[in-house]
């Protein structure tokens, strides 16, 4: 299967809040926060005296939902979801969360943000019991193993939860919402992030990125912890923890590229790391030039540390454009390559007649990379000197980032001078992954796709397996 027929893996945003009569209302604000992590489809599902009802559909946060159709979600608990999926496939629609489950024991809904390395595998031993898939969605498959049959009726549903976690694999950051509560659950490696907070009148608020609890006012309480489950009910909060595995293997891309730089991640604020960062590539990797500038947006805080660090001065030499989405997660090739002109513009009396060092957060397929320096030597840029703020990317991703083959990755095919001569730089640097882990002052970090060394088993096809092992061997 080649790159353009391969699925590419999601990477979203996830909200609820339980005990406020203005729930569906605050879930909007809450996933208009989370916009950056997916701008494909967004939904919200609230619980009105035990019924469940949910509005969804394609687009951002602010087309999908208006004031009618907000009025339309009553009761006081809501969960939603902003999704970014693949490009091509009729499958979105489905897709779009949150998911509502009818069961005879109680309707449920399930959003989620991540990947489930094990899906196939569990999709067909369900398939084999006599279970049936409308989405290709990880949530339905969660959905399946938690429902009781006759025999488990009259179990506490934490117990069908807790044992259905332990039966996937992978990044998750799970939301569950019933009539009556919502179960927020968090994969045992850590991988994916979510954050509790609290609201001034009580209502408790979970979301991927704290930079939502800003936005309606809510304080943050701590992060939920890898392998726990948390309750949110009329008891208030109570833990259950699913697993006693527990690592803090954060995916290293929610600081380099995902999250907004006003989040504060597993306890470690995304701008702070970002411009620390900048300041050990820095260290690592001078260059003698008269300007330092960002790519907008994720790349400017560690533009900022380099150029601290360095002493050169710090310009805004790139202009985004505010009404384009973000290249990285856009769903085709095509439309990452004809989004960067409208996307970027150079500010051509800055870099003009100047030797710059561009600060960027990732070489991905190095197309984008590309077109940026050759729009600052069209501005007139004397030399561009590319700096990044992440190691090089030589290992797909099975957890839920837009990087699902080694075709895509050009760090994976050619040597670092080989990049610097297919994006035109006048030099090239990537930081050390000794770097990245220090940025944040961390034990544990996911860093896979620039070392090839998965936290979690892999469950890989045949064909992915002989790529796996050719590239290790190539990386080595």
């Amino acid at each position: 299967m080649n790159s353009e027929e391969r699925m590419l893996h999601e990477e979203c945003g996830v909200f609820g809040i339980y005990g406020s009569q203005d729930a569906a209302n605050i879930c909007y604000y809450g996933l208009h926060a989370l916009q950056h992590r997916g701008q494909e489809g967004c939904g919200i599902v609230s619980a009105n005296e035990g019924t469940l009802k949910y509005v969804k559909g394609a687009g951002l946060v602010n087309t999908v939902f208006n004031e009618e159709k907000l009025s339309s979600l009553k009761g006081d608990i809501a969960v939603g979801q902003v999704l970014y999926t693949n490009a091509g496939g009729g499958e979105l629609t489905e897709n779009i969360q949150p998911i509502v489950f009818h069961h005879r024991t109680g309707d449920f809904a399930i959003s989620y943000n991540g990947k489930l390395v094990n899906a196939d595998r569990l999709r067909k031993y369900l398939e084999d019991k006599g279970s049936l898939f409308l989405t290709s969605s990880d949530c339905e498959l969660l959905a399946n193993l938690i429902k009781k049959d006759a025999a488990q009726a009259h179990i506490d549903r934490i117990h069908s939860i807790i044992e259905a976690l332990n039966m996937v694999e992978g990044a998750f950051a799970f939301l569950i919402m019933t009539g009556k509560r919502i179960y927020a659950c968090r994969d045992k490696h850590g991988l994916k992030p979510l954050s509790l907070g609290k609201l001034k009148d009580g209502s408790w608020v979970v979301a991927s990125e704290s930079c939502a609890f800003e936005v309606i006012g809510a304080e943050f309480v701590r992060d939920v912890e890898p392998g726990e489950i948390i309750s949110i009910d009329h008891h208030g909060i109570r833990s259950n923890h699913f697993s006693s595995f527990k690592h803090r293997n954060m995916c290293s891309m929610e600081y380099i590229y995902f999250a907004r730089p006003d989040s504060d991640v597993d306890g470690c604020n995304v701008h702070a790391f970002r411009k620390e960062s900048g300041k050990l590539l820095f260290k690592e990797a001078p260059a003698d030039a008269d300007i330092v500038i960002g790519v907008p947006d994720s790349s400017l805080s560690a533009a900022i540390g380099y150029a601290e660090a360095s002493g050169i001065p710090y310009e805004m030499g790139l202009v985004k454009s505010k009404y384009i989405a973000r290249t990285f997660i856009q769903p085709s090739q095509s439309m990452r390559e004809k989004g960067v002109r409208m996307k970027l513009s150079a500010v051509r009396s800055i870099v003009g007649g100047k030797r710059v060092v561009m600060v960027d957060d990732s070489i991905v397929r190095g197309t984008t990379s590309k077109r940026i320096v050759r729009l600052l030597k069209e501005a007139g840029a004397s030399e561009v000197h590319v700096r990044i703020a992440s190691p090089a990317m030589t290992h797909p991703c099975y957890y839920g980032v837009d990087t699902s083959t080694y075709e895509e990755l050009i760090s994976a095919q050619k040597s670092v001078e080989e990049v610097r001569e297919y994006i035109e730089a006048d030099s090239l640097s990537f930081l050390s992954t000794e770097s990245l882990m220090k940025s944040g002052d961390r034990c544990e970090m996911c860093m896979a796709c620039f070392d090839g060394k998965y936290p979690t088993d892999l469950y890989l096809t045949n064909e992915d397996a002989t790529l796996y092992k050719r590239y290790k061997i190539k990386a080595k």
